[in-house]
């Protein structure tokens, strides 16, 4: 029997388990159960949804990005994201290692969603928005890539779901078993 676990992989939490940096947090820190492997990754700056499995063909479905497993993001910018900035996420976006696939964006309102530790930098006379951002390839830190790229930096993101899982009732470093598909 498969094991497949989802996890809520806090601001700052290096996504292996071992390799301690000068915070020293890291997946081990948080999960002690033997013989199970990220299927994908978050940077250490990104927060949200972790999937982990024991299952080679599990963890393969999920991360490939020749499987196409959609990932959706919460993404709090910079600015008041523009018409055309969404359109332009919406086509894919250029960036130094290609055109992007085409994303679902939409602007949302700010997720009811807990404090963040340490909280964004805050400007008194800079708005932010919030996007739900759904992708389904998975290049080196591409949704940040994708806003700057439209003019938009990211300040915050945090991976919502992946496929048909979600964070929906799980807090920061919280994690539970799923029934694999």
């Amino acid at each position: 029997m498969s094991v497949l676990i989802r996890f809520n992989k806090p601001f700052n939490v290096i996504s292996q388990f071992s390799g301690k940096d000068e915070h020293g947090l890291t997946l081990a820190d948080y999960i002690d159960l033997p013989n199970v492997y990220l299927a994908g990754r978050l940077d250490k700056d990104s927060e949200g949804l972790l999937l982990l499995t024991d299952d080679g063909s599990l963890q393969h479905r999920i991360s490939h990005p020749k499987k196409k497993m959609p990932k959706t993001y919460w993404v709090q910018v910079e600015g008041t994201l523009d018409p055309v900035a969404l359109q332009r996420l919406r086509e894919g976006v250029q960036l130094n290692d290609g055109l992007t696939r085409p994303a679902q964006v939409e602007l949302i309102q700010e997720p009811t969603i807990w404090q963040r530790d340490p909280p964004i930098r805050y400007r008194a006379h800079i708005p932010t928005s919030w996007i739900a951002l759904t992708i389904t390839e998975g290049r080196n830190r591409q949704v940040r890539r994708m806003t700057a790229a439209v003019g938009y930096p990211t300040l915050r993101l945090i991976r919502y779901r992946i496929g048909p899982w979600t964070l929906d009732g799980l807090e920061p470093g919280a994690w539970e078993f799923l029934e694999p598909l």
